[in-house]
């Protein structure tokens, strides 16, 4: 019995030692990300530089942070598939406001007179 308590008694320093590296990569990425930022590249290859490089520390964060690399399988694909799939409906919205950026708001369509006249505004 008393193998598995051996486990629960680990020195503190062996099991935060994962998570000091994840930290200290996620810190390099983001020094990197800095560095690409004023670096003068042509506009596609730093976007692609920098979508990929937010999408690892993405994956480090979900993985060591919100502990999913330690849960079930079924855990994973559920909440997975769902983000990507909220990703994907707000892309409607950016678009739309794309829209009204570029085209502005028809104002003029309720151009009617308002009921009691024009003594109110």
């Amino acid at each position: 019995m008393s193998h598995g308590n051996e486990a629960l008694h680990e020195h503190p320093s062996v099991g935060m030692r994962p998570m000091y590296w994840v930290w200290f990569w996620l810190l390099a990425m983001t020094g990197i990300e800095v560095f690409l930022a004023y670096m003068q590249l042509p506009l596609k290859v730093m976007l692609i530089a920098l979508i990929g490089l937010s999408f690892v520390k993405a994956a480090l964060i979900i993985a060591y942070f919100m502990h999913l690399k330690f849960e079930r399988l079924n855990l994973v694909l559920t909440i997975i598939p769902a983000m990507v799939l909220c990703l994907l409906l707000m892309n409607v919205f950016f678009l739309d406001s794309k829209r009204l950026t570029t085209h502005g708001v028809n104002r003029q369509m309720n151009t009617a007179p308002v009921a009691g006249g024009a003594d109110h505004p």
